[in-house]
């Protein structure tokens, strides 16, 4: 058996082990029945499984922790709603703050870029994370599942532009003085990049405040596409920036749930060690992984996960 087809194994051997694991919390009782026969250390247990094997899928499908984490958890888990938005949140915060530094260090995270959209984005998760709280929990199951269902169709057609193709720079980006030049380490080319239609990007970036706010999705997944095909940004500015930019955003938001106490040190710390654990195993899996396939996967689960939050929404 090849070394891809042993990692294959043992993922599948994990996610077997995982099923056996929470099987009883699939019944159809009440959250509380589900929980009351098992020890204290049971769902933090598997909670740290299952963010394990879903740190190393996040890093072969590219996308964020947190977008994985809450409508997989608020479907399968009998965790409040309320709780694995708060917990997603920081979720996604972890990995931003861990990699914000360096991107800043490489030049690849653009301040000038960041800070006005930032501004906007994370004022906004605010209000978004007030909004969540205060609307009944199905009704934010509904607006969650028609979320992770869009984002799945985000995944499936949204392209990449490695150098956005930019003529001249908009009037509202030369006066904030967005632009930026960085060397491309595969070709060692000098790349001198500017943007374009900030106003409508900026615009764009309320709405993805609110929702980040709302559902502690994180906003990675739609960062990118508005920095990178809107605005036009060069990819590798888009992705770096779009990560700094989750270390102000989430933090705003993620301060209202802890206000409310909605984040709880049980579900947050295997969380957040399952999830780094796995996307430290998942770098090292990408070397010989196909990551086209695990894509899929994510894409399936995701719809299913949101498939089932519009049912829990709609029926309880």
């Amino acid at each position: 058996m090849g070394e891809n087809g042993k990692l294959w194994l043992i993922f599948l051997v994990c996610l077997f082990s995982v099923t056996l694991l929470i099987s009883p919390a699939f019944a159809d009782a009440p959250a509380e029945a589900a929980s009351g026969g098992h020890a204290w250390w049971f769902w933090p247990l598997v909670l740290l499984i299952v963010t394990f094997i879903m740190g190393i899928a996040a890093v072969l499908a590219g996308v964020g922790g947190g977008v994985l984490f809450v409508p997989i958890i608020s479907g399968f888990f009998p965790f409040h709603l309320d709780f694995v938005r708060g917990t997603g949140l920081l979720v996604a915060l972890s990995g931003a703050l861990a990699a914000g530094p360096g991107l800043l260090k490489l030049n690849l995270a653009s301040l000038r870029l960041a800070i006005p959209v930032a501004l906007i984005a994370s004022t906004c998760a605010i209000a978004g994370a007030i909004i969540g709280l205060a609307l009944p929990t199905n009704i934010v199951q509904i607006c969650l599942g028609a979320t992770i269902l869009g984002i799945c169709a985000l995944m499936l057609v949204a392209k990449k532009s490695e150098f956005p193709d930019v003529p001249k720079a908009d009037r509202l980006s030369s006066a904030l003085r967005i632009c930026g030049v960085y060397q491309e380490a595969s070709t060692g080319e000098i790349i001198d990049w500017k943007i374009h239609r900030t106003p409508l990007g900026l615009v764009m970036f309320v709405f993805i405040g609110i929702m980040a706010g709302m559902f502690g999705l994180g906003a990675g997944w739609a960062n990118v596409p508005v920095l990178n095909l809107l605005m036009g940004a060069p990819l590798k500015i888009s992705v770096a920036t779009s990560k700094f930019l989750l270390s102000i955003t989430d933090t705003s938001a993620a301060w209202i749930y802890m206000n409310k106490g909605c984040v709880i040190p049980m579900m947050v710390v295997p969380s957040l060690v399952g999830i780094m654990l796995g996307s430290f195993v998942g770098v090292r899996v990408l070397k010989i992984a196909k990551p086209a396939m695990i894509r899929w996967i994510v894409i399936g689960i995701l719809a299913f996960a949101g498939l089932k939050a519009l049912h829990k929404g709609l029926f309880g």
